[in-house]
């Protein structure tokens, strides 16, 4: 639970704090290919970075007639998993930096709780922030809604105002600014190369952005002086 003055950190998992996203939508795409769909890594990125399985699905099918049923899924969730296994690594820095920052913590992402806790697992973050986990699964609505953010404020006892959201995506912007919390974009996940998608980051106006994980030390210190 939060303490004294400073702040509470809610972290997206997926690009900020796992360099998951690279695997992850080379997954979709292959997925999405053996369905008689092609669809850019560009593409794919600017229509399921950040969202939920739910919002997945109904892209998939909204917009490309593709129809995700149990076993779709599941096949899908088993392959993601074993590349994780193989090829998954903490975002550079992260680990030491997590260790530096004296404010309360949780993850808030738009992942099924499996999936977070075992990309967490893989990588050694898990026992930095567990049990302070949520997940999409646990509200209505996911990202660009507030939902998410919001509930991860109750559950740690913090006001919204309070919170400082660390975020890699257009949609998990857009929810920590419907909450009212203060968002720092990350862009130095392996999938922020494309020009269109930092320009799409800036365009949202989070409240910095910022590329090397260790600098989260002194910026959230610099936003806490402040406040």
């Amino acid at each position: 639970m939060q303490t004294g003055n400073a702040p509470l950190l809610i972290f997206d998992c997926d690009g900020v704090l796992v360099d998951s996203e690279p695997v992850s939508i080379a997954v979709l795409i292959d997925m999405v290919a053996h369905q008689g769909v092609e669809i850019t890594e560009e593409e794919a990125y600017q229509r399921f970075l950040g969202r939920s399985v739910a919002s997945m699905t109904a892209t998939l099918w909204e917009e490309y007639g593709i129809e995700t049923d149990i076993d779709f899924l599941e096949h899908m969730r088993s392959v993601l998993f074993e590349r994780f296994r193989q090829e998954l690594k903490a975002i550079t820095g992260i680990a030491d930096t997590l260790d530096q920052l004296p404010a309360a913590r949780c993850v808030a992402s738009s992942s099924q709780p499996e999936r977070i806790r075992y990309s967490l697992g893989l990588t050694g973050l898990l026992e930095r922030f567990e049990p302070h986990i949520f997940s999409a699964t646990m509200v209505t609505h996911g990202k660009p809604a507030p939902d998410l953010f919001l509930h991860a404020a109750r559950q740690m006892q913090a006001d919204p105002g309070d919170c400082i959201v660390i975020e890699d995506s257009p949609a998990g912007i857009a929810a920590a600014k419907a909450a009212g919390m203060r968002v720092f974009a990350f862009t130095g996940g392996s999938h922020a190369r494309f020009p269109a998608f930092r320009d799409h980051i800036a365009s949202l106006e989070p409240d910095l952005v910022f590329d090397a994980m260790p600098d989260l030390v002194h910026l959230v210190a610099d936003q806490t002086a402040r406040n």
